[in-house]
């Protein structure tokens, strides 16, 4: 048989596309000739192919030419992660291995001039979207990757460590039995577990700091986006590494999405399978570093922090761009890149945690040291952070510094178990009423489930009022009210709730104007 179809899958952000690699041998002048809208990486498979093949025992079509077709041709295709497809499709083409058994397979590995097979970036990302179109695909895929791949449920994941075990699994009967042929790696991947959570930082670690303890909590029950602001020293950074501790457990559909965002960069680690990620980019990360880009388009710090936290210390030093970046993606939950060839649209559900200093010198306000920055040089600072990203804050918090003896002489802290379990009962009453944490409120759902008071909702247009609030600002504030007021098992939002909620977002408002 001189044609032959193996199947593959193309990655265009989290959705996959199906690859037919057609395999021709023609009489002819040899050749080896790739087709398809192949990126340089695949077009340097030719030669990876030829010398994996002949190191690893096996003929190659020397005398034939060989014509390899990526279909369909107009979806750009990049990596190596069509090397084991290829290779397959000539050795069926040759009559080496059964042509049709291959039908119901789809390959994925990159190959090494030896045969040995390397893994590939965003096999797990494959293996849920055919999980979620609802197709059983068998999956050929190296070490590293098979593993991943297997965390989905219900797929069928096949590890092949060399390219030899895929030739004697497909080979005819008399060859695969073939006593000089070395046993075969070929192994059907048993679904993965979860393994048992990692240690984290915790809150004990916290001494004193009741007050800001109050808010991670508060933030941690309705999902709400937090800015602390505080001398240096305060404890800021402290309580952002220890925030996703006070989180629930994700669930598995959660933990598939943010480990396939992962994959799909390289920076999925099956040890953290499961877990709230913290995402810390440095303050001089671009724009493209946070939301994503680059072609073909690969997420970003945001969409890594999916359904975790994305921490931003010394906020005010982060580029403008890459800060104005942000407001979209808070609103939506989503980041969309859009690209002259294509555009590819990653989740980026996370909870906003940022840090910043008062003023340039950081200790305005403080009473251990005196500040030495103008009315202006603070005021020129803080606008750094642009009033509509600021509005998409819902609680602004004041980090004070723990004096010296108290810090010294007080005991730990509340642990992170029971802080959370507060958070978990609070999250399960507002799903249950309404299906969505308190901040994804919008539209009619705000009115319907954010039962206030009269007095309650007379004092939050007071407050509004002489505050100067945007319609959002007053929106954010009666949904931190209904997630003070789940915090405190009450059905309905009282004065009470609302005076709390008005007064974590008062920080920085003398100096924004808004």
């Amino acid at each position: 048989m001189s044609l032959a179809v193996v199947h593959s899958r193309a990655l265009v952000g989290l959705t996959g596309h199906p690859v037919s690699v057609e395999v021709h041998l023609a009489n002819g002048l040899p050749s080896f000739t790739l087709v398809g809208l192949a990126d340089l990486e695949v077009k340097e498979a030719r030669e990876r192919v030829r010398s994996a093949l002949q190191n690893s025992g096996l003929e190659f079509p020397h005398n034939k030419r060989i014509t390899v077709n990526l279909a369909p041709a107009d979806l750009p295709k990049e990596s190596g992660r069509y090397d084991l497809a290829i290779a397959v499709g000539i050795l069926a083409a040759s009559g080496a291995i059964d042509a049709d058994r291959l039908q119901n397979y789809e390959f994925a590995g990159e190959l090494s001039l030896s045969g040995a097979l390397r893994p590939v970036r965003g096999a797990l990302a494959a293996s849920m979207d055919l999980h979620q179109r609802g197709q059983q695909v068998r999956q050929v895929l190296p070490p590293g990757s098979a593993e991943d791949a297997a965390l989905v449920p219900d797929a069928e994941v096949y590890r092949a460590s060399h390219l030899l075990d895929v030739v004697q699994h497909f080979a005819p009967q008399a060859a695969s039995a073939d006593p000089d042929v070395p046993p075969s790696q070929w192994q059907r991947m048993p679904t993965q577990a979860r393994p048992p959570e990692a240690p984290s930082a915790d809150m004990a670690d916290v001494k004193g700091q009741a007050a800001s303890k109050r808010v991670l909590e508060i933030a941690a029950c309705g999902g709400h986006n937090l800015l602390m602001l505080g001398a240096p020293g305060a404890g800021k950074s402290m309580l952002a590494q220890r925030f996703a501790s006070l989180l629930p457990a994700l669930s598995i559909a959660e933990a598939l999405e943010n480990a396939a965002l992962r994959s799909l960069v390289g920076a999925f680690d099956a040890q953290h399978w499961g877990q709230r990620s913290t995402m810390a980019p440095h303050h001089t990360a671009s724009a493209v570093a946070l939301v994503g880009g680059g072609s073909p388009p690969r997420p970003g710090a945001i969409s890594l922090a999916h359904c975790g936290v994305l921490f931003l210390d010394e906020l005010p030093e982060f580029p403008r761009a890459a800060l104005e970046a942000l407001r979209e993606p808070l609103e939506t939950g989503q980041i969309t890149i859009a690209r002259a060839a294509r555009q590819a649209t990653f989740p980026a559900r996370f909870q906003l945690i940022a840090a910043m200093n008062p003023c340039p010198c950081g200790f305005r306000g403080s009473r251990q040291r005196a500040c030495r920055c103008s009315p202006d040089q603070v005021s020129r600072y803080q606008a750094r952070i642009s009033g509509p990203l600021l509005d998409r804050i819902d609680l602004h918090l004041e980090v004070s510094p723990l004096p010296a003896d108290e810090l010294l002489t007080a005991p730990a802290g509340e642990p992170s178990a029971a802080i959370r379990e507060r958070v978990a009962a609070a999250r399960t009453r507002s799903l249950q009423r309404q299906g969505m944490l308190n901040q994804q409120l919008q539209g009619q759902a705000l009115d319907t489930y954010c039962q206030a008071e009269p007095a309650a909702l007379q004092l939050l247009q007071t407050a509004a009022a002489q505050l100067a609030w945007s319609a959002r600002g007053i929106h954010r504030s009666l949904r931190v009210a209904r997630s003070i007021a789940d915090l405190a098992q009450s059905e309905t939002i009282s004065p009470a709730h609302v005076a709390e909620a008005v007064q974590y977002r008062r920080a920085l408002l003398g100096n924004t104007g808004l």
